[in-house]
């Protein structure tokens, strides 16, 4: 997802056609009533909950729930983000609809160990008339397994340093089993000084940020990025 942005969400999919809400957040507010967790105990916690991930102050630095744990076999098959204002695609990327053929020169070699976190982490490189941008759509298409989602949610938390710099929060709602659903967020960029940009300039990929997913208020997937502002390729790790 995109970085530093309020927000609406546009849904729309097979089954579902109502619109979703979302919820900005300019710095962390804390669950009334409770201190900040600090990730040893996230990482005791049997069930995370999304008050739990709000009453955590820092980007994390390892992966709070293991593939595993996305019971619900929720894919995201394509991400495109655009310029709201000239409607130009700034980038996109999907999934292939066929696996492609292995390559035969390798069947006789050792199968290569794979990474259990592979597709968890993306690398945006920008070029910095992105961070000069008023507002973008960021589209999302997923699919659903054999398994309804109930109260889908997302909590992304962009981070430069140790600064947290925005939060936010959407409710995807309901997905029917079986289904491929299409969101849009639409990001409004606030005013940046010029020296937040320049400090973003000067240090690549020191902006990070969080995604938690959660169904029924349980974290079921967690995935990261990072940000640079000098160049203009996508690349997803």
């Amino acid at each position: 997802m995109s970085l530093l942005v309020s927000s609406t969400v546009q849904k729309g999919g097979k089954g579902n056609s109502t619109s979703s809400s979302g919820r900005e957040q300019n710095v962390m507010t804390p669950v009334e009533n409770h201190a900040p967790l600090t990730e040893e105990q996230l990482r005791a916690k049997e069930v995370i909950t999304a008050n739990d991930i709000l009453r955590f102050p820092k980007i994390t630095s390892q992966y709070l729930c293991s593939p595993e744990a996305n019971i619900y076999d929720i894919d995201f098959v394509r991400f495109k983000i655009r310029d709201w204002e000239s409607k130009t695609v700034l980038f996109e990327i999907a999934k292939p609809s066929v696996p492609p053929e292995p390559d035969e020169s390798d069947q006789d070699t050792e199968e290569e160990e794979v990474d259990a976190n592979a597709g968890r982490f993306v690398r945006y490189q920008f070029t910095p008339q992105f961070l000069r941008l008023k507002t973008i759509g960021a589209t999302v298409e997923f699919t659903v397994g054999a398994q309804p989602l109930n109260k889908f949610r997302m909590i992304e938390r962009h981070f430069f340093r140790d600064t947290l710099l925005k939060t936010f929060d959407f409710d995807f709602g309901f997905c029917i089993p079986n289904s491929r659903n299409v969101v849009e967020h639409i990001y409004n960029f606030p005013s940046l000084s010029q020296s937040l940009i320049d400090e973003m300039l000067a240090h690549p990929f020191e902006t990070r940020s969080d995604s938690f997913y959660f169904v029924d208020d349980r974290l079921i997937m967690h995935n990261k990025a990072d940000y640079s502002y000098d160049g203009g390729d996508y690349n997803a790790i």
